[in-house]
């Protein structure tokens, strides 16, 4: 049986080291290419047609996210693996909406990371527990909408109605109302709680 092709893509050269080395003394699996930022990753992905992609998310040029989409656009059968240091349960979720079929922390352990290879590859999804766990807390909760989203990343830097009305050019009236949406969805009392708890669930590192 033929090898495994992967793709990996990570802005890190130790990372892609790391990673080239474990899979290359592996004979079920095969490096077909390697990417430092997501548009590589696009292209390298036309290119060679992996059996599988892992994917960071935060990399130069093009976002991770974005990346998984593009590459889903053209080929929906893509299998692609999420390798991140992201956490937050909106970052597992945007990441399984946008198409990747498993999603691991860079500081699980090596035979976590084939097991999800093996796992995706016979076309399966994969999810560790504390990750499936993330995903259920996000679903659970309602979703922001994009504007409540951009309000509370100007929430939490600290800034008041007035200058998030001025920034966002809306009337402080549909600040306040946005505000208390926000609060409600994120079932927090203030908005010191409600800036916390957005930087746990990953929101404010959404794109």
């Amino acid at each position: 049986m033929d090898p495994i092709s992967i793709l990996i893509a990570d802005d890190h050269p130790l990372i892609l080291a790391g990673l080239s080395a474990l899979l290359g003394a592996m004979p079920e699996f095969r490096v077909a290419a390697q990417a430092a930022d997501g548009e590589q990753a696009v292209a390298l992905y036309r290119q060679h047609r992996p059996d599988l992609v892992m994917m960071d998310l935060n990399m130069p040029r093009l976002h991770g996210l974005a990346a998984i989409e593009q590459i889903r656009a053209e080929d929906a059968s893509a299998s692609i693996v999420i390798l991140t240091t992201y956490q937050g349960d909106e970052d597992v979720y945007r990441g399984l909406q946008a198409g990747a079929k498993a999603y691991l922390l860079k500081d699980g352990e090596p035979a976590q990371l084939l097991d999800c290879l093996r796992t995706v590859a016979s076309g399966k999804q994969y999810l560790p527990p504390t990750v499936a766990n993330k995903l259920a807390e996000r679903m659970a909760s309602s979703q922001l909408s994009r504007r409540e989203l951009d309000i509370l990343a100007h929430l939490a830097t600290g800034k008041s109605n007035k200058m998030i009305a001025r920034s966002a050019d809306i009337e402080v009236g549909t600040v306040k109302f946005h505000v208390n949406n926000i609060l409600a969805k994120l079932n927090v009392a203030s908005r010191t709680e409600a800036a916390t708890v957005a930087a746990r669930r990953g929101l404010l590192s959404v794109f």
